[in-house]
């Protein structure tokens, strides 16, 4: 992003992306209001199903453009019943993450290689935008392992009863990777209770990809590339 922003400043480029800085906040702020449309759509399919509403939303986040709308929708149409949310990011760019852990209660930017295969979510440095959304109404944050979102292309990929298949991508795929970690581990079950995540639970987790790069999907989906980690 910042790279960007100096070769657009010295070059007079228009720059479309989903994050901000001191002069460049309009297109940011569309894009982000543009992500909440995902999130009016999921609301009205659920309330067509006849489902309760979420009790649980797991959102990825790179600058946390998507994650700061899509929650920020939900804590306007839930106010207090918004759903318990949790802001999932890779390990090695969880810029998010190591935010709210600054007791200034400012961005922090995440520096190094970022290597993830979540190329989507390498960013490492939050959106000014919709940093504070996340900050004040997000109930917890994790630095996740590439091997998380593995699991959960393959999930995806591989239904049970009847469920569509659905082909994500590993930026995508995150959320239910997570979910399936949580609730299917003795290691996470502190972290499981401590969210509330139970058998009565609604979970709400959104796909944000396809097969982005076919070969890196055909290596994890089809031959087991980053495998879950044992006990």
């Amino acid at each position: 992003m910042r790279l960007v922003r100096t070769k657009a400043e010295a070059k007079g480029w228009q720059v479309i992306q989903d994050t901000a800085w001191p002069g460049y906040e309009d297109i940011p702020r569309w894009i982000a209001l543009g992500y909440t449309t995902m999130a009016k759509e999921a609301h009205q399919q659920i309330a067509d199903f006849g489902h309760q509403a979420p009790s649980h939303l797991f959102l990825q986040a790179g600058v946390g453009a998507m994650a700061g709308a899509v929650l920020g929708y939900y804590h306007k149409l839930y106010g207090t019943q918004t759903p318990i949310t949790t802001i999932l990011e890779p390990k090695h760019a969880a810029c998010i993450y190591q935010s709210v852990q600054n007791n200034g209660g400012d961005p922090v930017r995440v520096a190094g290689e970022l290597q993830t295969i979540m190329a989507g979510l390498a960013c490492g440095e939050p959106n000014p935008l919709t940093w504070p959304i996340l900050r004040d109404y997000a109930s917890s944050y994790l630095s996740c392992e590439d091997y998380l979102a593995a699991s959960g292309m393959r999930i995806l990929a591989n239904p049970m009863n009847g469920d569509t298949r659905i082909i994500a991508g590993e930026s995508g795929a995150i959320g239910l990777g997570v979910v399936y970690a949580l609730l299917s581990r003795s290691e996470y079950g502190e972290l499981r209770e401590s969210l509330g995540l139970n058998s009565h639970s609604t979970i709400l987790c959104f796909n944000t990809e396809g097969a982005t790069d076919p070969k890196s999907y055909r290596k994890i989906v089809w031959e087991g590339l980053y495998p879950m980690m044992r006990n």
